[in-house]
């Protein structure tokens, strides 16, 4: 079925449905508690709950930007109203990752920021000891300014926690557009009492880290990149140690991205198949359209070599890519289809269409759970299964 503005109303009901495609494939569209829903993330429990985490409110950068959740129960085929988790009125909310700690304890981290300056953001965190219900008061986990997060946390084999995370940089006096962002990791030894960081290596312009473990033992880890041009790629034998990120032959709009690795080895990655090659317009920045008239900073500078952040490129269609020799080579097809039109963060006037910034998890039968913002209307879920790579 073609979506159109009239018909997405009644979809919105978190309820699961077959399309009769010729694969594996189910989809629901959750139920948004404001206009504009974004930057959604997936967790899987042990109680075989799913849980989807986003931000939402008026629009990105407006400090009614808050997090919310909904609960996809085991067994269940309708997805839980979404529920305000964050209350801070005064700030942006953002990106949140939902992480399940070894004590049993669930973590929700997000990005903190002053409208739309994301060299102002800091992490916070908050802590559920029931799974998600409730939630204590926030606290800050990383407060350098500009720090930002959007991957899940990984645990190494020693029980070390890795967080992915890209520092947003601006010479004093200028409006951030993500001219000079760069990569780093957070690490811990214990449990995450404490925490080191460790920069990637030229990682100009690669954001949204996201580390996995290949089958061999082996890590990948993918980026989205801020010229707008391919997913770029960097590898670690021990998780902390990263060779320099390298160009892949998958395109990216500097939209997010999301990888995993099914059991059997096959590494799958959700994203948009296009390019600022594919744009018809460009945005000044991501947040021009909140920018206050009283601010009258400049924008951030190009790099020295001429590099400089592309807003714009279409964020559609998106697609699943799919690799079996580690990332070297890939075959993709698409998941969802549009015109991506992302000129504008409207969400009031329903102007912007992309389908982007996907969240996956793969559960231990190979069944795929896929999230994304579905133009930032809502969050559109699918799960499909491996028959999906079958051409």
């Amino acid at each position: 079925m073609s979506i159109t503005q009239e018909n997405l109303k009644a979809l919105l009901d978190g309820q699961l449905r077959e399309t009769g495609r010729p694969y594996t494939y189910q989809e629901a569209y959750l139920r948004p508690a404001t206009v504009q829903c974004h930057a959604s993330n997936l967790l899987l429990l042990p109680s075989g709950d799913l849980l989807c985490a986003w931000f939402g409110g008026n629009m990105e950068g407006k400090p009614d930007i808050s997090i919310y959740l909904a609960r996809l129960q085991s067994g269940s085929t309708t997805w839980s109203d979404a529920v305000k988790v964050t209350h801070d009125n005064t700030r942006s909310e953002q990106n949140p990752v939902l992480f399940k700690h070894p004590s049993g304890e669930l973590w929700l981290l997000y990005t903190s920021q002053d409208g739309g300056n994301q060299d102002s953001a800091v992490v916070k965190r908050n802590i559920s000891t029931d799974d998600g219900r409730t939630w204590s008061e926030p606290s800050i986990l990383f407060n350098e300014p500009g720090t930002f997060i959007r991957q899940p946390v990984i645990t190494l084999d020693n029980g070390t926690f890795v967080i992915p995370t890209f520092k947003c940089r601006v010479e004093p006096g200028a409006k951030w557009i993500g001219n000079d962002d760069i990569s780093s990791i957070r690490t811990s030894n214990d449990h995450g009492q404490t925490w080191r960081e460790i920069p990637v290596p030229e990682s100009t312009g690669c954001v949204h880290m996201e580390i996995q473990r290949l089958k061999s033992g082996s890590y990948l880890a993918l980026y989205r990149s801020r010229w707008a041009d391919f997913i770029y790629s960097s590898t670690s034998l021990d998780g902390l140690s990263w060779s320099a990120p390298e160009p892949t032959s998958l395109l990216n709009p500097n939209a997010g991205i999301c990888f995993d690795v099914l059991p059997a080895g096959r590494v799958v990655v959700v994203y948009n198949h296009s390019s600022r090659r594919n744009a018809l317009g460009r945005r000044e920045g991501l947040y021009d359209e909140i920018t206050d008239g009283e601010d009258s900073r400049p924008n951030q500078k190009a790099r020295s070599d001429g590099k400089e952040a592309f807003w714009g490129a279409p964020r559609a269609p998106l697609s699943v890519a799919w690799s079996d020799d580690e990332g070297r080579t890939w075959e993709h097809r698409v998941l969802e289809d549009g015109d991506g039109y992302c000129l504008t963060n409207n969400s009031e006037k329903k102007l912007n269409r992309e389908l982007s910034y996907p969240s996956m998890v793969v559960g231990e039968d190979g069944t795929i759970h896929v999230a994304f913002t579905f133009w930032r209307q809502t969050i559109k879920y699918v799960r499909i299964g491996e028959d999906f790579f079958r051409k």
